[in-house]
């Protein structure tokens, strides 16, 4: 059992959250300053703030990122509180990327990816150490290709670790104890919502732990709906970090970090009931994938609530918070 489980599920789980975190600082980096100047100057209205909210998300693969940073701007009084809602309900969206990238199955390219990725990162190293001679390259597009590799190997190690994860589907399925915890979950889906919040909460990645449920679902060890209902839990726990982050700062970033948790509780609670319809309508989208079943639902479950909560920041209470 431990090295067919314990240790695969360990390495994978690892190479996953090397990945997002590489990814993360090296975007971050490249274009976090770029960043904090747009969300600072291009949410005067909450659908505008939306939008800000989404493409920062996915350009950042974390949307736990964009909620600390938007904490930051609020405590800093640099954004109003009514401006965040529209950034917060947007980031939900906007970590739907990650998954819906793994649900296309391109973690059987995964080791190229590190491979290109490596390849392009030494080009610029290269070129770095001949920058005083007649070849010195265009800093930014160096820069930006340096970034570019490192995010991109990131990417990489993402998906070597899916694929790890998918890989120990098969063994878990002939574990008598996985088998049981399993059959519970189906029976209870509040056990899944209270799974995938506490997992959430401490890996600090809801898209790491929905990524091990579409791994164990292509592979037949949980069903989709198990995996949805985590999904629901994840969706509450990725609010963790937020809350903490909040706690050293003013009233304004605590209003962020619960508004977030209130907002994500809201559409868990919406859902929960729904989990069957959410899973009809992932199987329309891909009829013969229960991972991208999985990765569908969350999107679907996401941009269904933020589009039911935007209208909220055009109420008269929330403008004169702005």
């Amino acid at each position: 059992m431990f090295t067919s489980i314990i240790v695969p599920s360990l390495l994978g789980l690892a190479l996953l959250l090397t990945g997002m975190k590489v990814m993360e600082t090296a975007l971050a980096r490249w274009a976090g300053h770029k960043l904090s100047f747009w969300v600072a100057h291009s949410t005067s209205t909450p659908l505008r703030g939306f939008a800000v909210g989404t493409v920062a998300s996915a350009l950042l693969q974390s949307s736990t990122a964009v909620t600390v940073l938007t904490i930051g701007f609020v405590n800093a009084g640099w954004l109003s509180m009514g401006r965040s809602f529209g950034i917060i309900l947007g980031t939900n969206v906007g970590t739907c990327l990650t998954t819906e990238l793994m649900s296309l199955k391109l973690h059987r390219y995964g080791i190229w990816f590190v491979l290109i990725a490596l390849l392009g990162w030494t080009y610029t190293a290269l070129r770095n150490e001949m920058r005083h001679t007649s070849l010195t390259p265009q800093q930014g597009f160096m820069q930006t290709l340096r970034y570019a590799s490192v995010a991109l190997g990131g990417f990489g190690l993402l998906l070597v670790g899916f694929q790890l994860l998918q890989g120990m589907g098969s063994t878990l399925q002939h574990n008598a104890a996985f088998d049981t915890l399993m059959t519970r979950a189906d029976a209870s889906p509040i056990s899944g919502v209270l799974v995938g919040t506490v997992l959430t909460a401490l890996v600090h990645s809801s898209a790491a732990v929905i990524a091990i449920c579409m791994g164990l679902s292509g592979a037949g060890a949980i069903t989709p709906e198990t995996g949805i209902a985590i999904v629901l839990g994840a969706n509450i726990g990725t609010c963790f970090t937020g809350l903490i982050a909040s706690l050293s700062g003013g009233k304004g970033g605590r209003f962020v970090a619960l508004t977030q948790l209130a907002l994500n509780s809201s559409g868990a609670l919406l859902f929960f009931p729904l989990i069957g319809l959410l899973h009809q309508l992932a199987v329309f989208l891909a009829p013969e994938d229960p991972s991208a079943q999985i990765a569908h639902a969350q999107t679907i479950f996401n941009v269904v609530c933020s589009l039911i909560a935007l209208p909220i920041a055009y109420l008269p209470q929330w403008r004169k918070m702005s």
